[in-house]
């Protein structure tokens, strides 16, 4: 099958043009994201590829169909971007990938904790500047302490056996309860009372409308003095003025993200040589205790491995007229 694979990098070609020597579909790479500007380019593609980035509107899905595609096959877990109902309108079949390496995700949450936590960053830098002192370095034992993981997913399961084997009391909040956290010793609890006692709060959860902002004002408000915030998930999970305000207050005591609200348009491309025109974003970079990654949780070899290939097999099994199981729906 043709598809036009958009927001595309090297990475992405080296993953997907691997992945293809087993289904031999033709693939043409696009380096724009998706928009309503760019959705003519996949005219004449019975598939396109999509990433978190691109936009999926209805304007953006009539536009394709217009065009004689039929598919859309999302090489990512997250379908916030996609107008699910227009979809199905304009006839188009939507797959994703809902689970590739939960251990890269999860890792990555370890990584911004343990850096928060003994400011490596910081040491990194001071060392190299002949600064070997250890003022305002001071960190904490993870041994001992709470950590509240909302959504326990794949993921989320990941991550409490990590913090588990560092000697962690663990906390859950989900719609369900994983039975393997369970036999951590994990223990259910609402969100507020999740917020109130965890010295860590690590969220893992889908973006939906319930959890659009679920972490805001009141949210900060009912989290323990100095806790520790990680987001690995969405952005919007996060009200990020509302972040701001808690760091500020000094009831934040450090902030990891992984993602951000308004990444759409800054994150996977350089933009080292410009003025950073996002204000919360400068904002929150100026904060001492507040680390940004670029969404690259997902970014290792494992996880690049297992998108591809099953992205590909998504789309040779709807070219094959097979059911997909990972076919995605407005309902």
């Amino acid at each position: 099958m043709k598809i036009a694979v958009f927001s595309t990098k090297s990475y992405d070609r080296e993953f997907l043009d691997a992945a293809n020597a087993e289904h031999r579909h033709e693939l043409t790479y696009f380096a724009p994201r998706l928009s309503e500007e760019t959705a003519p380019l996949a005219t004449g593609f019975p598939a396109v590829c999509a990433f978190v980035q691109d936009r999926l509107s209805r304007d953006v899905l009539t536009t394709l169909a217009a065009g004689g595609t039929r598919l859309v096959a999302l090489r990512c877990a997250g379908f916030n971007n996609v107008d699910l109902p227009a979809a199905a309108e304009c006839g188009l079949a939507v797959v994703r990938v809902p689970a590739y390496s939960p251990y890269a995700v999860a890792e990555h949450a370890v990584a911004l904790m343990l850096t928060l936590n003994r400011k490596t960053h910081r040491a990194f830098n001071r060392v190299r500047e002949g600064n070997f002192a250890l003022e305002g370095l001071l960190g904490f034992d993870f041994h001992g302490r709470t950590v509240g993981i909302v959504g326990t997913g794949q993921i989320g399961g990941v991550l409490a056996r990590i913090m588990h084997g560092f000697g962690c009391a663990l906390l859950g909040h989900d719609r369900r309860t994983n039975p393997d956290c369970e036999a951590l010793g994990m223990r259910y609890v609402p969100l507020p009372e999740l917020l109130g006692q965890s010295d860590i709060v690590s969220l893992h959860c889908p973006l939906t409308p319930e959890t659009r902002h679920l972490i805001d004002d009141a949210a900060v408000a009912r989290m323990r003095p100095g806790a520790m915030l990680i987001n690995t998930s969405r952005g919007a999970v996060l009200d990020t003025g509302a972040i701001i305000a808690g760091l500020k207050s000094g009831r934040l005591g450090a902030v990891g993200m992984d993602v951000y609200e308004e990444e759409e348009n800054l994150f996977f491309e350089d933009y080292s040589n410009r003025v950073l025109q996002d204000d919360q974003l400068a904002r929150l970079l100026t904060f001492p205790n507040v680390i940004v990654t670029g969404h690259q949780g997902f970014f290792t070899r494992e996880a690049l491995t297992g998108i591809a290939r099953v992205t590909l097999a998504n789309v040779t099994d709807v070219e094959q007229g097979r059911a997909c199981a990972n076919a995605v729906s407005a309902g």
